[in-house]
């Protein structure tokens, strides 16, 4: 039983041209192999920005909805960037 299917794509010159690089360097011995390790890597990148969204993003959101008490203004956020600003600026910088 086949466990690829052929699929024919096309590309903008600069992507293909990419491809047939990576291929003519060694780093990859076909076409399909750049394809494949890019679609990975694709796939990588969204299970964490969905892995992040759920663990991060969405508790944060419902303690901001539970706490709404905790949460700063636009003015107040301001104000504790620029101290902190401030603080970092005014530290003397080491090696000088």
């Amino acid at each position: 039983m086949r466990n690829s299917q052929p699929l024919t794509i096309t590309l903008p010159l600069e992507m293909a041209q990419m491809v047939k690089d990576k291929v003519a360097s060694g780093e990859y011995a076909t076409e399909s192999e750049v394809i494949r390790d890019g679609l990975r890597t694709l796939a990588a990148r969204d299970a964490a920005v969905e892995r992040w969204l759920r663990e991060e993003v969405v508790p944060t959101m419902q303690d901001a909805r539970a706490r709404p008490e905790k949460l700063l203004t636009a003015e107040q956020l301001r104000r504790n960037l620029s101290e902190h600003i401030n603080a970092i600026a005014a530290k003397p910088r080491s090696g000088t």
